[in-house]
């Protein structure tokens, strides 16, 4: 699949492709909580009209950066899992942060095993804090961070 900017244009698309990633691998994290359309609509609207982020595209898996060195997004559509577009998706970020000496970051739900899963065997590493996610019920997010050590394995 080929990666593409993603414009204002495709907010909606990105929020739906959230949602189907969200609503199969976080269902045991928010349970029987409705996905909030509105406010990650309003959410991607504003990433993409921020000019120090970075958000690129398929039609199966997003991700975006910022250059302060942030990883903010990443998703998949659950019937394209276990496909590598994940992996491409932080090696996107990874290149594009560093292209502005920076060091990555990114926070996760502590939940999220299958996300952590693939940061651990990428190199990343928790830094030890914390902060409850934006989104009801507020789980608990880490942050991680990629050594400059790190590189995908």
């Amino acid at each position: 699949m080929t990666w593409r900017t993603a414009t204002p244009a495709d907010a909606v698309a990105l929020r739906d492709l959230e949602r189907a990633a969200n609503v199969v691998g976080l269902a045991h994290v928010f349970a029987d909580l409705p996905f909030p359309d509105e406010g990650v609509l309003a959410r991607w609207r504003s990433t993409l009209a921020d000019p120090s982020v970075t958000v690129l595209m398929t039609g199966a898996a997003f991700t975006s950066w910022d250059t302060g060195g942030r990883l903010r997004h990443l998703a998949v559509s659950p019937e394209h899992w276990g496909r590598g577009l994940a992996r491409e998706g932080v090696e996107l970020a990874v290149a594009g942060i560093r292209a502005h000496g920076r060091t990555p970051t990114l926070w996760v739900l502590a939940a999220n095993r299958r996300a952590r899963g693939l940061y651990d065997h990428l190199g990343w590493a928790p830094t030890g804090r914390e902060q409850p996610a934006e989104w009801p019920p507020h789980p608990v997010e880490l942050e991680y961070r990629l050594p400059e050590s790190g590189h995908d394995r």
